[in-house]
């Protein structure tokens, strides 16, 4: 990712980070929609689930410019994931759905920059998890 895209990331989540429960509720709604065999996969209250999505976001957003700090975090959550029975392709549905509900959420400020600033991010991230869920446990 660039600087321009990390910025373009950063200032957009601080223009949807105001309506969290709005966009995590979007977020959910829009990913069950479109890959309704993942609902299964969420047992706990979605409310709690949705403020988990956007502080885990959160962070991942505020730690973009220093990526070292942030992998092995998305490596670890990958691995929890795949105990919940995330597999690999559930990772295109949940881009598809982050990208809609920004959409939705940022309006006019969702630029083709914007969303190919978000598509890469996302990119990279989901990359990493999906490696690291792939990958056997490391050894201790």
């Amino acid at each position: 990712m660039t600087p321009t895209q990390i910025d373009l990331v950063q200032a957009s989540f601080a223009k949807v980070a105001p309506i969290a429960d709005t966009a995590a509720g979007l977020f959910y709604g829009r990913l069950f929609e479109i890959a309704p065999e993942v609902k299964p996969l969420f047992k706990g209250d979605m409310t709690t689930q949705g403020q988990k999505l956007m502080a885990t976001l959160g962070v991942v957003v505020a730690g973009l410019k220093d990526l070292p700090r942030i992998v092995p975090a998305a490596q670890n959550l990958a691995r929890k994931h795949v105990g919940y029975g995330v597999k690999t392709e559930h990772y295109a549905p949940v881009g598809a759905a982050l990208l809609w509900t920004l959409e939705q959420g940022l309006g006019a400020d969702f630029t083709p920059e914007v969303k190919a600033a978000w598509a890469d991010a996302y990119g990279l991230l989901s990359s990493v998890m999906i490696a690291a869920a792939e990958a056997p446990e490391p050894v201790a």
